[in-house]
């Protein structure tokens, strides 16, 4: 993409109500713009990432067996009536009365709907395990929305839910999201550490939050600081084995690690005092298990092995796509900008023009913009008139992690300067050598 026909409004100062780095950041790089009190627009800039973010999600969850379709944002309020939550929810929940008359609500989470789909197309146990997901907008009517995208009121998540015969077979559906978001997270260059939570107005006596450390977390989180040396790196899993998958739970959360809604004194102090740690964390995900809280409740049964109706035992499963955004920026970033990870940058490297105008500068900049689009990469190329200082000030902003800077001086000695976003170490080389760095980051080739 040239800048010079690119949607990108930069903001030169900070807005007053922001204030959290991920809005300041978000508003002032052009991803987004305030439609109203927790609700906004996504700009280019800023849909670019939310869509990579998507995608890793979708194929993570692909990977682990689940299904995807997609539900409805407005639900009936009969169906949650029925479930007993439509009174129980509060007040942010939005409800809506259509021209009939007819109760209904703009979902802010799926349980009695996808039940009611269950119900009414399962009724053997041979049809499981089962596991369907969405990614769709939700609407939860925060009573005081701020920090932007991490406190809105609108809202990108993707909610996935397990049908299982009986509590073994959907505590390994648990297991096998936590699997399967521990490498969603890893891929986008996030540590989200799984912590003993709350089940809240979803329910369920086995539930974890994963959150990414941050000064600006809205919870207070206590844990055993070798959590953090964990990563779940390349290693292969399948998610059928039920054993492989429970070992990677057992992995993950058996060292200590909690919100302080479950926040137990006593057992932290079991931990060595020089491994205690309290801080800030921001929740991008929860898993839970909750038996057969919903299916008795709505009559979602099968026949079993036995010949009888059981009542089947559900999980649901959440990533937070949208709070996802702010919460990368909060854990990446500096004084100057916003610093992505190689795996969800919107652009994979942007090119500076020093000199437009310039024969042999644009040139060469057309000549890069050219090779790094043939290898199917996503350049930026900043083509505007514009002073240099403006230019590398915008491409600081908006984080992409690499840089080539093509200037009428470094081209008569053959070179250009490729420079590491996140370090900030730049490198001279020649226009080719720059090119084929560049590739290798991303295709390993």
């Amino acid at each position: 993409m040239r800048l010079s026909r690119y949607f990108l409004p930069v903001l030169k100062e900070t807005p007053a109500d922001a204030a959290i780095v991920s809005h300041r950041y978000m508003l002032r790089a052009g991803m987004m713009k305030q439609a109203q009190a927790g609700i906004y627009s996504w700009l280019p800039l800023g849909f670019k990432v939310l869509r990579k973010l998507e995608n890793i999600v979708h194929e993570e969850q692909v990977r682990a067996g689940h299904i995807p379709m997609l539900m409805p944002t407005l639900q009936s309020a009969d169906l949650w009536r029925e479930s007993g939550r439509y009174e129980d929810y509060g007040e942010e929940m939005l409800r809506i009365t259509d021209r009939h008359g007819r109760d209904m609500l703009y979902g802010p989470t799926n349980e009695e709907l996808i039940t009611d789909i269950f119900r009414s197309h399962v009724s053997s146990y041979k049809d499981l395990p089962l596991t369907l997901y969405h990614i769709q907008w939700k609407f939860r009517d925060e009573r005081r929305p701020r920090f932007g995208v991490m406190r809105g009121r609108e809202f990108l998540m993707k909610d996935g839910y397990n049908f299982d015969l009986d509590k073994d077979a959907a505590l390994h559906a648990y297991n096998r999201h936590l699997v399967s978001y521990l490498r969603t997270y890893e891929r986008m260059g996030l540590q989200a550490i799984p912590m003993r939570a709350d089940g809240g107005p979803i329910g369920g006596d086995y539930t974890h939050e994963f959150l990414v450390l941050a000064d600006t977390g809205e919870s207070e989180v206590f844990y055993d600081s070798a959590v953090t040396d964990l990563t779940f790196g390349d290693r292969q899993i399948d998610y059928d084995d039920v054993a492989q998958c429970q070992g990677v739970l057992e992995e993950f959360t058996t060292r200590y690690a909690r919100t302080d809604e479950t926040h137990d004194e006593a057992l932290f102090n079991e931990v060595p005092e020089d491994r205690r740690r309290v801080a800030r964390g921001i929740e991008v995900g929860q898993i839970f298990y909750f038996g057969t809280k919903y299916s008795e409740a709505l009559g979602a049964k099968v026949q079993g092995p036995d010949g009888k109706p059981t009542a089947v035992h559900m999980g649901s499963h959440g990533i937070g796509v949208s709070r996802l955004v702010g919460a990368i920026i909060e854990a990446s970033h500096d004084d100057k900008g916003i610093i992505w990870s190689e795996g969800v940058t919107p652009f994979h490297c942007g090119i500076v023009n020093l000199k437009q105008g310039d024969a042999a500068a644009d040139a060469a900049c057309e000549s890069l913009y050219s090779e790094l689009t043939n290898a199917g990469l996503e350049p930026l190329y900043d083509d505007r008139d514009e002073r240099a200082g403006g230019k590398f000030a915008t491409m600081d902003l908006i984080g992409l992690p690499w840089r080539i800077t093509v200037g009428p001086r470094g081209l008569k000695n053959g070179v250009v300067e490729l420079t590491s976003r996140r370090t900030g170490e730049s490198e001279e080389m020649t226009p080719d050598a720059a090119v084929k760095k560049v590739v290798a980051i991303y295709t390993g080739k």
